[in-house]
């Protein structure tokens, strides 16, 4: 079983502090849908109101189309992994597994039965007897997920739980986890504040701020298209342009900056344009979008190689702009020769028109 998920004007207060405000969320049935954004944004807040753990001071939610008023969170289609995980070390895998269905009544060979398809299930095999102890990081999250899924939830509600996983095994972990959800084909609604874990595994991501929803989409969309300032600066790096609105001709803006006029796509916002002639705004270029010219491209911009760094990968150029203006950073693909600037430099960049975007004047997401 499956279920969706809808937020209806949701707000949650504790006394004059207001954690989430005004949250309309729709969450298909089937889909991966994760929660994006820094501590304290009220994502978790969020999530807890779905599982019944809090209540919203104002509006509703409901699951599978019922409202969940009154419902606690024992009694909702929900299961909720921590982020700690929350296993009981002085039960073996198959008993941390099997432990709803105990509550529940059922027989021994029967928890245990469900406990070994689980195992499968998450390529555990043969692994039941083991304790707790002696499974690794990425194992004992499967464990988790595995316990959870036992009580057969419509929706399965995940906490920040790879956050205390190394980074290589919290890459490996998301392709297990996304892989997971699309075999047991239910809702997975996924708190982080980590960028690639959202972009990777989800089906739609909402970024918020504050207490606030900014932009409910794809991960493409939220990276190539943000609707505010602050997503355009949260989600991946981008180089910064502050500037006037001059012209707007066909979906494109020209922003009047102290470096140049830099045309740039503008983005609409629930279905209205955003900018006007005269409007504060910023332009925001991604580091890869940025290129070595020469030529008359639409958009260019000189400075000095401050640094560069070498990411495997990547090649990183930080270029210092003239009269005190900000730092940006040109990215290119190592193709195994060695960067062709050094500290020093001056550099000519340029970027095209459509791979920048230009948005109102917001705040900006911390460094």
């Amino acid at each position: 079983m499956s279920a969706d998920v809808t937020l209806e004007d949701v707000w949650i207060r504790f006394g004059d502090f207001v954690a989430a405000r005004e949250a309309n969320i729709h969450i298909n049935d089937g889909e991966f849908f994760s929660f994006l954004g820094p501590s304290g944004c009220g994502k978790t807040t969020l999530l807890r109101a779905v599982s019944g753990f809090l209540t919203p001071s104002q509006g509703r939610v409901l699951i599978g189309g019922k409202d969940m008023a009154g419902i606690g969170p024992n009694r909702r289609p929900t299961a909720l992994i921590f982020q700690n995980l929350a296993l009981f070390p002085l039960m073996s895998v198959w008993e941390n597994i099997a432990f709803a269905l105990e509550v529940k009544g059922v027989s021994k060979p029967q928890r245990r039965k469900r406990a070994d398809e689980l195992l499968d299930l998450i390529a555990l095999e043969g692994q039941g007897d083991k304790r707790v102890s002696e499974l690794s990081g990425g194992q004992k999250q499967r464990v988790a997920i595995a316990r959870a899924l036992a009580a057969e939830p419509d929706v399965l509600l995940l906490d920040e739980p790879l956050s205390a996983l190394d980074l290589k095994l919290r890459q490996h972990m998301r392709t297990e986890l996304r892989a997971i959800q699309q075999r047991v084909g239910i809702t997975f609604i996924y708190i982080t504040h980590d960028q690639g874990e959202a972009l990777t595994m989800s089906d739609n991501v909402a970024v918020m701020r504050e207490g606030v929803i900014e932009q409910v989409a794809d991960g493409t969309s939220i990276y190539d298209s943000p609707e505010t300032a602050f997503v355009a600066s949260f989600v991946g790096e981008n180089n910064v342009f502050s500037g006037k609105v001059s012209r707007i001709d066909q979906g494109l803006a020209v922003v009047d900056t102290p470096f140049g006029d830099f045309r740039a796509r503008t983005v609409k916002r629930n279905n209205q344009e955003q900018l006007s002639v005269g409007d504060d705004a910023m332009v925001f270029v991604r580091p890869e979008s940025m290129q070595d010219t020469t030529t008359n491209t639409a958009n260019q911009i000189s400075g000095d190689v401050v640094r560069t760094e070498f990411e495997g990968n990547l090649w990183q150029l930080h270029v210092q702009l003239p009269n005190g203006g900000p730092l940006i950073t040109r990215s290119s693909i190592n193709d195994g020769r060695s960067s062709a600037h050094k500290a020093g430099d001056t550099v000519q960049l340029g970027f095209s028109d459509v791979s920048a975007v230009a948005l109102p004047a917001g705040q900006l997401a911390a460094e």
